[in-house]
């Protein structure tokens, strides 16, 4: 099992640039992708940023160019560099930790809020 614990949530003015972290721990499984979803009430979860292991990225088109997802693999953590940050962008953001392939695995953690209000 892997766990996943998020922070660096809560609340942000617009334009402010927050950073997520999440911090994965466990033994005995493998991942290739980690990455940020986010979920504000009445709509579905939606990928914002990912990493694979190899070092390729994807983000959701509306961040693209403001956030920047980064992994650390001697602390098995990802952040999630928020810059300009619109009011849009407040949701609960989940971290997220995956396997792809034939044998596919995924952990979520909690999630954490991100509030933008000036």
């Amino acid at each position: 099992q892997v766990q996943l614990v998020e922070s660096g949530g809560g609340l942000a003015q617009p334009g402010g640039s927050p950073r997520l972290s999440c911090a994965a721990s466990g033994n005995g499984v493998s991942l290739d992708v980690m990455g940020w979803y986010r979920q504000t009430p009445g709509k579905q979860r939606v990928l914002v940023a990912a990493i694979t292991f190899g070092g390729g990225t994807d983000y959701l088109d509306s961040v693209k160019g403001r956030f920047a997802i980064s992994r650390e693999s001697a602390k098995n953590t990802v952040y999630l560099q928020m810059n300009s940050l619109e009011p849009e962008d407040a949701a609960v953001y989940y971290c997220y930790a995956a396997r792809t392939g034939d044998d596919p695995y995924v952990s979520w953690g909690l999630g954490t809020q991100v509030t933008v209000s000036s």
